[in-house]
């Protein structure tokens, strides 16, 4: 099988197996990360088979869906990757870049490092920042029946890789606890770039929803 038929493979293995998935993390969340990622690409030294199967399938099974398992994705993925003849040194780097990708929380440390890794990060954090991370980020707090706002609930820039994982937060404080915190932590000079602009549309909205909150206009 080429690399080309492995990629379209993997295409169609990812859109059924998200087929009924939450909002922010369908399908098309992983369409535009893998653009991102080729996007990015095109400017740093990566090997891009790599990096278009770590996109592909950085989150074939969040844990947040499936009640925490952080090593059913990488089994998934890993069993794939498999069945589609591809070699051995690539699917270990690929199941490195799922185990390592998510934000997590300020406080982890990731135990993995690459270019690749690097580049498919940097395309799925600038999916959760912008009009798109700001709409994903609604969702989520929706699909998971959180209130939008409490001035009574400070956000928390100190919790543990635990805490954030089971937080209940209001939404608006997600944007402090993680979204605005992205543009510093992005690695490669195409995705700081981005970064920038979508980070400021951010702050506008952040602006104008404090206001209308307050009644101010």
């Amino acid at each position: 099988m080429t690399k080309d038929l492995q990629i379209q493979t993997t295409i169609n293995f990812v859109k059924q197996q998200l087929e009924d998935a939450e909002g922010g993390h369908d399908w098309f969340h992983i369409e535009r990360v893998y653009k991102n990622a080729k996007l990015i690409a095109k400017t740093e030294p990566v090997d891009l088979f790599i990096v278009e199967l770590g996109a592909l399938l950085h989150d074939i099974a969040d844990s947040k869906f499936h009640d925490g398992d952080e090593t059913l994705g990488p089994k998934i993925a890993s069993a794939f990757l498999k069945d589609i003849d591809v070699d051995e040194d690539t699917i270990n780097h690929v199941i490195n870049i799922i185990k390592n990708i998510s934000y997590k929380g300020g406080n982890f440390k990731a135990t993995f490092s690459s270019p690749e890794l690097q580049v498919v990060q940097d395309a799925d954090r600038l999916d959760a920042i912008g009009a798109i991370g700001i709409a994903r980020t609604f969702n989520y707090g929706g699909f998971k029946n959180r209130a939008i706002y409490n001035p009574d609930i400070a956000p928390n820039l100190n919790m543990t890789k635990e805490e954030y994982k089971n937080s209940t937060a209001p939404t608006i404080n997600h944007f402090y606890e993680k979204l605005l915190l992205l543009k510093d932590k992005m690695n490669t000079e195409t995705g700081k770039k981005i970064a920038i602009q979508r980070h400021e549309f951010m702050t506008l909205f952040l602006d104008q929803f404090y206001a209308e909150w307050n009644g101010e206009k």
